[in-house]
Order: C-alpha cells, then sequence, then structure tokens
C-alpha cells in the first residue's frame, strides 16, 4: 500500500512539474538610457519545445522595488501556473521590466521620460521590440496588456492612455496617478525622488481624462480598463477619482475596492484577478 501511495504522489508531482512555467532574467544593453536594464520573463509550460506565439503582458513594479519583485514578492510564477492549469487565464508571456530600486534618492525610478533618464523612450523603442521578437510574442493590440501595481500602477495606466493603439487591457492595482511634484533635498538640486515626482505631475493620469477631446475618448473607449484599490489605501482617493472621470467621459472601466492597504497581501490577490481579466480580453479579440 506505501509503495503504491509513493507511486501515485510522484506521479501527481511529475504532473504538475510538467505544467509549471518558468521565469528567466535577461537584459537590454539601452543606448537610450546608456545602461543596461534587466529584465524578467515568465514563459508558460512548453513554451522551449514549440514555435507558438503568444499573448503579451508588461508587469510593472512599484516605486522602491525593481524586476524581481513581482517573481519574489508577488509569486507570480505560481499564481500564472496555477491560473493557466485551470483554465482561468490563457497561456501568455509575462515581462517584467526594471525601473527602479530601494536606494530611491540616487537611483532612477520611474517609467516616464525625464531629464537624464528617457525611460519612455527605452520602453517602446527598446524593450518592446527586443522582447516580443525574443519570446515569440504575437505583438499586436489585440494580444498585448499592461498592468502594474502603485508607481507601476500609474505607469501602465498612462501608458495605455497615450499608446491605446498597442494596449487591448489595462489592469491597475493601487495606482499612483497624480503628484504635487515632490520637493528637492537641495534648492536647485533635482534627486531622483524629485525627479520622478515631477514626472508623474506632468503625466497624470486623472489630468488625461480630465482634458480628453472627443477623439481622445474614443480612443481611449477602445482598452479594457480595471482599477483595483484596497480601501485603507493611501492612493485610494487618486483610484476612485480616476474611475469617476471615466464615467463622466463614458469610459467604461471596471472599479473595485476591496478590503486591504498598499502592500503584497493586496497586490498578491489583485493579481489573481488581474490574469483572467488581460485573458478575456485576448479571447474577445480572437
Amino acid at each position: 500500500m506505501e509503495k503504491k501511495l509513493l507511486t501515485v504522489l510522484i506521479t501527481l508531482l511529475c504532473s504538475l512539474t510538467s505544467q509549471a512555467g518558468r521565469v528567466v532574467t535577461d537584459s537590454i544593453q539601452s543606448t537610450i538610457l546608456g545602461a543596461t536594464v534587466r529584465y524578467n520573463v515568465y514563459l508558460p509550460s512548453g513554451f522551449e519545445n514549440g514555435t507558438k506565439q503568444y499573448p503579451v503582458v508588461y508587469l510593472l513594479h512599484g516605486f522602491t522595488d525593481d524586476y524581481t519583485a513581482w517573481r519574489d514578492k508577488g509569486q507570480m510564477q505560481t499564481v500564472a501556473d496555477e491560473l493557466i492549469e485551470t483554465g482561468e487565464a490563457c497561456e501568455m508571456v509575462i515581462v517584467m521590466p526594471n525601473a527602479g530600486g530601494p536606494n530611491v534618492m540616487d537611483t532612477w525610478n520611474g517609467y516616464f521620460n525625464m531629464p537624464g533618464w528617457n525611460y519612455e523612450d527605452f520602453f517602446y523603442q527598446e524593450l518592446i521590440p527586443t522582447a516580443e521578437q525574443k519570446y515569440r510574442c504575437i505583438g499586436d493590440k489585440a494580444h498585448r496588456a499592461i498592468m502594474g501595481l502603485s508607481m507601476g500602477g500609474g505607469g501602465s495606466t498612462v501608458y495605455a492612455q497615450r499608446h491605446t493603439d498597442m494596449y487591448s487591457s489595462c489592469y491597475a492595482m493601487s495606482a499612483w496617478l497624480d503628484s504635487d511634484g515632490g520637493q528637492q533635498r537641495q534648492e536647485g538640486v533635482d534627486d531622483k525622488v524629485y525627479l520622478v515626482s515631477q514626472a508623474v505631475k506632468n503625466r497624470s493620469a486623472l489630468n488625461y481624462v480630465s482634458n480628453a477631446d472627443n477623439a481622445t475618448v474614443e480612443q481611449l473607449r477602445t482598452v479594457r480598463w480595471f482599477i483595483d484599490c484596497g480601501d485603507d489605501d493611501f492612493l485610494f482617493d487618486q483610484n476612485v477619482q480616476l474611475h469617476q472621470l471615466m464615467r463622466q467621459k463614458r469610459i467604461k472601466s471596471e472599479l473595485r475596492i476591496r478590503n486591504g492597504q498598499h502592500n503584497w497581501e493586496y497586490w498578491h490577490t489583485a493579481i489573481r484577478l488581474a490574469l483572467p481579466f488581460v485573458s478575456q480580453g485576448f479571447s474577445s479579440n480572437k
């Protein structure tokens, strides 16, 4: 009996292992940034043995984190494997780029162009073409989505707003959508926290919707929007305001206010909602 039970357990383990995807670490030598930029990529089970092309999701980290955050803190590989296995999410490639680090005063953070660091140019001119070719992504609007948390939630929202032709869906978690511009450490010295705060202010997702003309509104309606924020999150008001502005412009968006704060406990649950949401977008575009 014990031998039979052991055989069953081994068979089950092998079955689960065979269904697992994997996360690989890669890098780009960026001419635009003058730096090597690392990124992680989730590849679904069977990627290495075929020629299949996949939808792609860009998964953005938050302020003080880096490209390892979603893998290590968010456990996204486990979540993606489970959701793909159950059919709640489709097979996809998930790209997790680096846009920061914990030493915020002296490390570049942020997804927007700022003096000395043109990250948005890098993202569209270097990262997307390189990653999508290398990892067999379908590479069109119908099969591309973007999501992120906090700074990455704001980054994903602004990217989808200003590049509506490139994304089918955007899922914003606890998003940093606007800023008062911050303060310099020393008068006249633009430290990196000040610069990213200025960049968020200049790229305000709230102002973009508020000021959108009819043509821009029509473009925004071509993206599926989901706003997800905890009821005790310090960015709660911004997230609710974005949803209200979109309602006023008749831009359809989903809003979820769940019990929670600005932390990984909340975002670990959010990613379980986000991957099925973007998968539905990919399916509806077939």
